[in-house]
């Protein structure tokens, strides 16, 4: 009934609607939902006060179950659950669905296992953006370069990456910076820039997972990867020069190597040859003179034997060897005849040759001659011819 109604003033003997009533229905309705009884019309204002109490029951029934599901959680495949009771960790929870007291008797920390992590070192975000007093370090030969890296690591226990690091972010970042400067500290300016960055990298990740485990971060190191390392800006130019230097030095030492491979092998292959000419030399000088020793003793034997014939036949010998190799022949024009008109020179060679010199010959005969004639030299010259050739036989 609205306070409104016109009716109001002649119910309840003209007065305000009665509270107690109202909170009787109230309970009765209550009641009714949990399966009691409530009071009558003529009850008391005592009967009232449980029903109050099972309406606040059940609020604080579902009060109590809603806390209760409040401590339901799921764990990914790629997470760990980290149970805390009263702040102190009592569990390591699986993935999966699970429970614990809610708060404020437990609570739970959910940490991914899986996530890799980045560190950067000697800048921030980009390599332009450097962190001088992070990236200039100096290396063992007391040289300084300005280096940036950075390191990706994973987590290995979330109970320690909880509770034994405040930031972890930056403990990584200042055992990374350690590492490395030990690192470079112990190797060559050349050997950090070229050759070795590899073996940099691989030390100093070795070097920080260790000092992490001291720790007990909870933290793996997966990769430490060298963004850039160089000389500091101020002294860049100088020290191209004198990188430019070092391999123009490094070219031309190639190029000496290059032409001594070249000439050394080139020498001693000469002096080899040299050597063996030489000694086949000594074995030919050698040889020949034992032979000509025993030819010697051999003409001695038959000398003894003949003095007169063997003079005479050496000294022909002699003579058939001296004049062998002349060209000119001298003819006795006492007994002249037709062999004046005989190229004799070319017959001698034509019988050292054995090649028949006819065809060459007859050009040589006077075109005014007789046929007669012509056939009579050419009979004598068959002669001379034959004769010359007896000659040489009995000189071999």
């Amino acid at each position: 009934m609205g306070l409104n109604d016109p009716q109001w003033g002649n119910k309840n003997n003209g007065g305000p609607p009665d509270l107690e009533d109202l909170l009787r229905k109230l309970n009765a309705k209550i009641a009714a939902l949990l399966g009691g009884k409530g009071g009558g019309k003529n009850g008391g204002a005592g009967q009232g006060v449980p029903g109050i109490g099972g309406g606040l029951g059940l609020i604080v029934l579902i009060a109590v179950l809603i806390w209760l599901g409040s401590g339901f959680y799921i764990v990914d495949a790629s997470q760990r659950g980290v149970v805390l009771r009263f702040g102190k960790q009592v569990e390591t929870t699986e993935p999966g669905p699970r429970w614990h007291w809610p708060f404020p008797i437990e609570t739970v920390e959910v940490v991914n296992l899986s996530q890799v992590r980045t560190v950067e070192v000697g800048y921030r975000d980009n390599v332009k953006n450097k962190v001088l007093k992070e990236s200039l370090m100096l290396t063992d030969d007391l040289n300084i370069i300005d280096i940036q890296f950075a390191v990706q690591y994973i987590l290995r226990d979330p109970g320690e990456y909880l509770f034994n690091n405040r930031n972890p972010d930056e403990n990584v970042r200042q055992a990374a910076e350690t590492a490395i400067r030990e690192v470079v500290g112990k190797n060559k300016m050349d050997f950090v820039l070229y050759e070795g960055r590899e073996q940099v990298a691989a030390a100093a990740t070795k070097l920080m997972q260790e000092i992490l485990d001291r720790y007990k971060s909870g933290i793996v190191v997966s990769q430490v990867t060298m963004q850039n390392a160089q000389p500091p800006e101020q002294v860049q130019a100088s020290f191209d020069d004198a990188v430019k230097a070092g391999q123009d030095k490094e070219r031309q030492k190639n190029e000496g190597q290059s032409y001594a491979n070249d000439v050394v092998p080139r020498a001693r292959g000469t002096a080899a040859r040299l050597l063996q000419e030489a000694d086949g030399y000594k074995q030919s000088v050698i040889l020949n003179a034992e032979g000509d020793a025993s030819r010697f003793k051999q003409i001695l034997v038959e000398y003894e034997k003949a003095p007169a014939v063997t003079r005479e036949r050496m000294y022909i010998d002699m003579m058939q060897q001296v004049m062998g190799n002349i060209s000119k022949v001298m003819v006795d024009q006492k007994n002249s005849n037709s062999m004046l008109y005989l190229p004799l020179d070319k017959l001698i060679e034509a019988s050292r040759t054995g090649v028949a010199a006819m065809p060459e010959a007859a050009p040589a005969l006077k075109p005014d001659a007789p046929a007669t004639s012509q056939g009579n030299d050419n009979n004598a010259a068959q002669r001379a011819r034959d004769s010359l050739l007896s000659r040489d036989r009995e000189a071999r």
